[in-house]
This record gives structure tokens, C-alpha cells and sequence, in this order.
């Protein structure tokens, strides 16, 4: 019943609020003005918001995504380098679609003393609004992120028929270029005065009789032109007549005849026709309403006026085509603008937000962390994670206590008087917050609710100043805000974010580099790279202590420090020292090359090796599989597609030990027998 209620009033109450005055917000399940754009009133929105940020504050955003995790094994784990992590938020952004982009500049107003908030909600879809060559947009959608979508009412429809394109950086400069090469390519071919291909030719009989006649009305126009008659004397014809598909008109103060009604091939045998016939008649095309060419034969008086008259269409159709682009930019507009007002950026938890944004407007990611930080730097100076000031932040610690850094859950908990219903007394030490809603447009003003993605910036921008009160950055009712980047008690969480929710990391956006994160409570031991081993393809009865007890038997009881399963076809075995990574795979090459071999049967490692589809290989080959682009749900299929087929890998940059290792491999004068007996006078020693 009280969802019915608020459902019903809710529309009143917001109607009341743009009528009077800008309201203060209520409730996290609605009650907050929330501007819906599409690309119906994006033109006009854009204006506004323009200005709205630069006047801002900060400006918090937010995206809602088709997806998160193209398979189980992309998701990120604590047994990840910083490399491969990034390849795995790389991925993501590369594969899914964004479908909500939530904006919400905020302006500390000192004589009301609150912050004065704006949230946008864009609907976005990737439509192809260019028609050059190439396919039409691809992304992914993962079925849980789509159905939590719908289960917080995303609107789809308006998504993909009212959503708002866009072109990045690299989209438009690839358009433009090519634009300009077109346009130089038809500027030198209309200056060819080749009479090449210029025979006429005769499909049927009903095309000799339109050619006849089409050839006999242009020499009565143009006739009639250079006797100074009236043109329109010689376009007077009866109904059906060719000539009643013409239209006189004057085209840059030149005699022409606009051509209607002709089917593409009837076309193509009046430029035949003019091209053979006609020096001085020149056909054209020349840009008309909604994207439609209209086509025209002009007159020209001599050999220069025709070259003038083809390069003055061809510039008006390469400014034309040039708008095009321009106006295909569309959401883009709204990250320049972030760009160039320099405003600070609050988002929580936004390392994968910000690589959408890279790669959905800036142009295709770099392919390492380090060149990524810097360049959303250059971008964006000033970036906060309002996760990170939680997770940092002492004061803001003993808030939180032990309760969830989720979005939500920090948002009830640091602005309860916003996220409560009905209304609580705002205590005197909470920011207190108005949204603004404009007169004009009101069915474009929704009530919020979160996991949208406009009413989630606003609730993000909500917790970032809250976050700075408890930090002690006091907002004086009698000043204007000072630079919330540069202020002292803030700016050492400035720049830094997670790369991943359980990285244990924070990256320096400032120079690329991650560094430990000191309250991270880490769920395996510490990870050592050169120690791990990675295996795919081993028989789906094998568990994690089945693995285990199966190596150990071999290496030692202590050999194995932890094992994880990125799914049920692969794993990663990390041992307790490096020199094992290449025993392991000396061994396992051996023990396959002499499979019938009696110690190769009976070896603790032949369960593993049953089936003969166990592959194995060091850490890098990780990092070089979840490179690949292919979309595999198993990563052992992954890994084949990824055109890593040999059954044993060896490390590219071995110690010495296993240089010598790897030698012994490939020379026959070694037994089975030796190697083993090697291996276990290693471990009795150790």
C-alpha cells in the first residue's frame, strides 16, 4: 500500500516543487527530481548543463551498464597481477554497453546554506547515426546485470528508441579523415574530362525511348536558355510527359532543372545522356532535408564556370557531411565539457566507470595501466572515489563501522536525513542538500530511485560532501566554496582508486602506479607471481584438495601454498618456491612424453594428466590469454581460442635452473627415472 501511495502523490508533489521553488530532497525510493534526457530534449539540456558545471563545485556521475563480466573467469581475483586486472576491466568496457550516464553538478549556495543539486539521467544507446563503412554497433549483455535493470524498472524502450548516440574522439577523427580523403578524391575527379565508359548502355527498347527523349527536352531547354527565352516555355508539357518530372529553379545564380520522380536507373541514363551530349549541362547532388540528396542538371557557360560550379558543391556537400559528424558526437558533448571545466569528479567505487567513459568517448584503451591512469589524468585532474574515502579515512571508518561500503548502504547511513522517509530533522551537522527542477519540461522531471543512474550520481555527490563534513571541511555559511581539490584535509584522496574491489590496491592516477592498500584484509595468502603455475584442461573431477594432494605427493607436503580455480576447467597453483614452477613443468612435459611408461603410470600426477588435455604453463600465459578478445565462457576454450595450444609451456624468462631444466627436456640421454629421482632428492633436501 505505501508504494501504491507514493506512486500516486509523488507526481503532485514534484509538479508543487517546480511551480514554487526548488525542493529539498526525501527519500532514496523517490521524492528527488531527477532530469530524464533523451535525445528528444538533449539539445536543449545541454545548454543548461553547461552551465550548471561551470558553476559547479564537484560534479558526481554515474553509469548503468549492459553488463560487468563477459565469464566467470573475467572477473577479478586476488590471484591477479595489476596487468592482467587492467586487461580484465579492459575487457569489460570494451564488451558492454553503457545505457544510463547519471550526471549531478553541485553548487555550495552560502545564503541558503546547502548544496544545490542538479541530477541528469541520459539514456544512452550506441545507434550507427554515420552511414560509413563498417558494421553496426556489438555489445554483450549479461543476463544478471539485465535483469537487475528490470527489476529496478530500467526503461528499455526509452533506451533504444529514445537513448542518445555518440561518436569518441577517435570515431569523429577517423570520420573527418576520411570525409576529407572523399572529398579530395571527388574534387579530382570532377576536374577528369575523360570521355571513357561513356557509351550509352541500351537494356531494352523502352531505354532507347527514354534516352531519345530525355536528350531532345534538354536540347529545347537549353536552347531555349541561350536564346534568353523563358526557360519555363520549354518545360510545359502534358501530364506524364517526361518533362513533368522536371523543375526549373536557379541553382548559385545558374539555370537548372531539379530532377523528381526518376528510378535509380533512369538516373544513371540522364547522366550518360549528359555526359556524352551536353559539355555545358552538369549533373549534381546537393544536399536536401533529412539526409536526402536532391539531384539537379545545372547550366554552365563555359569550361571554368563548370569547374567553379563542381567545387562549390562539392565543399557545400563536404560541410554537409562535416555537420553530420559534428552532430553524431551527441552524448560526447557532455564528457567534453566535464573535460573543460577542469571540475572536480566524484564517483564511488569508479575504476570501471571511468574506463567506459575512456573507451565510449575518448577513443580505444591503452593497452597498459600505467599509460591509462596517466591519460584520464590529463583528462580529468581531479578524480575522487568516495569507496576509497570510506575505506581510508579513520573518522569515516568508525562511522561506517562494520557495515557495507556499498553505495546504498553508505548513503542511509551518512545521510540519513536525506535517505529516510518520511523526512527527518536535518541534525545540525549533516550538509544539507536542495534539487533543482526547472519550470519549463516537466515530463521530463522523474521521481529518482536507485540504480538509475542519475539519482545514483546524486546520491554519490550526497556522500561526498557528507564525507567531507566528518573530515572536518567546514562549509561556511557566510562565504563561497573554496577549491575542494586543492583543500588540505582533502586532497590525499585525491586520484586514487581501486582498480578492483578486492585488488588491495589503489592506483595513483597521477603516475600509474598502484601501491598497497594498508586496510585491505587479504582472503589468500600474499600472492608471489613467479611462484604460480596455471592449469587448464585437467579432468572436471579434480577439486581444489584433490589438485593438491596430487602435486604435494610429488613436490612435498608444503610444496603448494594456495590454489584457486578461476573456473572448473583451470587453476592457478601457487608453490612455495619458484625453482618448483619449472619442475612441475619438466615433469609433466616427461611424464607425457613416455606415457606408457610404468613410473609415468604410476606417478601421483597421472590422475592429472588423464585424458590427455592438461595443459600447463607460468603466469604470463594467464596475462597472454586474458589479452585475447575472444569471448569464451571457459577459459579452457578461452585458451584456444587464444591460439595457446601446446600442451606445456615453459617461462620465456626462466632462472638458470630452469634454462637447464627445459635442456635436459629435449635430449634424449636423460631417463624418466632420473628426473624423478632428482625431484625427490630436492624435496628430502628441502
Amino acid at each position: 500500500m505505501r508504494k501504491q501511495w507514493l506512486l500516486c502523490v509523488l507526481p503532485k508533489t514534484l509538479t508543487l516543487a517546480r511551480r514554487s521553488h526548488p525542493f529539498s530532497s526525501s527519500s532514496s525510493g523517490g521524492g528527488v527530481a531527477v532530469k530524464k534526457v533523451t535525445k528528444a530534449n538533449f539539445e536543449s539540456t545541454l545548454e543548461d548543463l553547461r552551465t550548471r558545471v561551470r558553476e559547479a563545485d564537484f560534479v558526481a556521475i554515474d553509469l548503468e551498464m549492459t553488463g560487468v563480466t563477459s565469464a566467470p573467469w573475467r572477473e577479478c581475483f586476488e590471484f591477479d597481477r595489476s596487468d592482467v586486472r587492467y586487461l580484465k576491466v579492459k575487457d569489460s568496457a570494451e564488451k558492454f554497453a553503457v545505457v544510463q550516464f547519471g550526471v549531478c553538478p553541485f553548487r555550495w549556495d552560502s545564503s541558503r546554506g546547502s548544496f544545490l543539486a542538479y541530477p541528469h539521467n541520459f539514456f544512452v544507446f550506441p545507434r550507427k547515426e554515420l552511414p560509413l563503412d563498417g558494421p553496426a554497433y556489438e555489445f554483450l549483455c549479461q543476463t544478471t546485470s539485465m535483469n537487475f535493470l528490470a527489476k529496478y524498472q530500467f526503461d528499455f524502450n526509452a533506451c533504444i528508441h529514445e537513448g542518445i548516440s555518440y561518436l569518441s574522439r577517435a570515431q569523429e577523427a577517423e570520420a573527418l579523415s576520411k570525409l576529407s580523403s572523399a572529398y579530395e578524391n571527388e574534387l579530382t575527379n570532377s576536374t577528369n574530362t575523360s570521355q571513357e565508359n561513356l557509351e550509352i548502355p541500351i537494356v531494352s527498347t523502352a531505354d532507347l525511348l527514354f534516352t531519345e527523349r530525355i536528350k531532345n527536352r534538354f536540347h529545347e531547354w537549353r536552347n531555349g536558355i541561350m536564346k534568353n527565352s523563358c526557360t519555363d516555355h520549354y518545360l510545359k508539357e502534358e501530364p506524364g510527359c517526361v518533362m513533368s518530372q522536371f523543375q526549373t529553379v536557379f541553382f548559385k545564380m545558374r539555370p537548372a532543372v531539379e530532377l523528381n520522380g526518376f528510378n535509380s536507373h533512369q538516373m544513371k541514363l540522364i547522366q550518360l545522356v549528359l555526359r556524352k551530349h551536353f559539355e555545358d549541362l552538369v549533373f549534381i547532388r546537393t544536399p536536401g532535408e533529412e539526409v536526402v540528396f536532391e539531384k539537379k542538371v545545372v547550366y554552365t557557360d563555359s569550361e571554368e564556370d563548370k569547374a567553379l560550379l563542381m567545387r562549390e558543391v562539392l565543399e557545400d556537400l563536404h560541410r554537409s557531411k562535416e555537420a553530420r559528424v559534428r552532430s553524431a558526437v551527441g552524448l560526447r558533448h557532455v564528457i567534453d565539457c566535464l573535460v573543460s571545466e577542469q571540475k572536480l569528479i566524484v564517483g564511488h567505487n569508479c575504476f570501471l566507470d571511468i574506463a567506459h567513459v575512456y573507451s565510449k568517448f575518448f577513443g580505444p584503451l591503452p593497452s597498459s595501466i600505467m599509460e591509462f591512469a596517466l591519460s584520464v589524468h590529463e583528462n580529468f585532474p581531479n578524480i575522487v572515489d568516495t569507496k576509497h574515502l570510506l575505506n581510508s579515512s579513520h573518522a569515516l571508518q568508525y562511522l561506517m563501522k562494520k557495515s557495507s561500503k556499498s553505495l546504498s548502504s553508505a548513503f542511509s547511513l551518512l545521510c540519513p536525513e536525506i535517505s529516510s522517509y518520511p523526512m527527518k530533522s536535518a541534525h545540525a551537522s549533516y550538509v544539507k542538500f536542495e534539487v533543482q527542477a526547472d519550470e519549463a519540461g516537466s515530463s521530463n522531471w522523474t521521481s529518482g530511485a536507485k540504480h538509475e543512474a542519475g539519482f545514483d550520481a546524486f546520491m554519490t555527490g550526497c556522500l561526498f560532501a557528507q564525507e567531507c563534513a566528518h573530515l572536518g571541511i567546514k562549509f561556511d555559511l557566510s562565504s563561497p566554496l573554496t577549491n575542494l581539490a586543492t583543500n588540505e584535509k582533502l586532497k590525499g584522496y585525491i586520484n586514487l582508486l581501486y582498480p578492483s574491489w578486492n585488488s588491495g590496491t589503489v592506483i595513483d592516477l597521477t603516475t600509474g602506479i598502484e601501491k598497497p592498500e594498508s586496510n585491505y584484509k587479504r582472503k589468500y595468502p600474499t600472492v608471489l607471481f613467479s611462484n604460480i603455475v596455471l592449469l587448464w584442461g585437467f579432468p572436471s573431477k579434480f577439486k581444489p584438495k584433490d589438485l593438491k594432494d596430487c602435486i604435494s605427493k610429488v613436490f612435498g607436503a608444503s610444496s603448494v601454498t594456495s590454489i584457486f580455480f578461476l573456473d572448473y576447467t583451470a587453476a592457478l597453483v601457487q608453490f612455495s618456491k619458484k625453482e618448483f614452477v619449472n619442475d612441475f613443468l619438466m615433469l609433466k612435459d616427461t611424464l607425457e612424453r613416455n606415457p606408457d611408461d610404468p613410473i609415468s603410470v604410476l606417478n601421483p600426477l597421472a590422475g592429472l594428466l588423464e585424458g590427455d588435455n592438461t595443459r600447463a604453463a607460468d603466469y604470463d600465459t594467464y596475462k597472454t590469454i586474458c589479452s585475447s578478445s575472444a569471448s569464451k565462457v571457459l577459459f579452457a576454450d578461452q585458451a584456444e581460442a587464444a591460439g595457446i595450444r601446446w600442451k606445456t609451456l615453459f617461462s620465456s624468462h626462466s632462472p638458470e635452473a630452469g634454462s637447464s631444466a627445459e635442456t635436459r627436456l629435449h635430449s634424449h640421454h636423460v631417463s624418466c627415472e632420473d628426473i624423478i629421482d632428482t625431484l625427490y632428492a630436492a624435496r628430502s633436501v628441502s
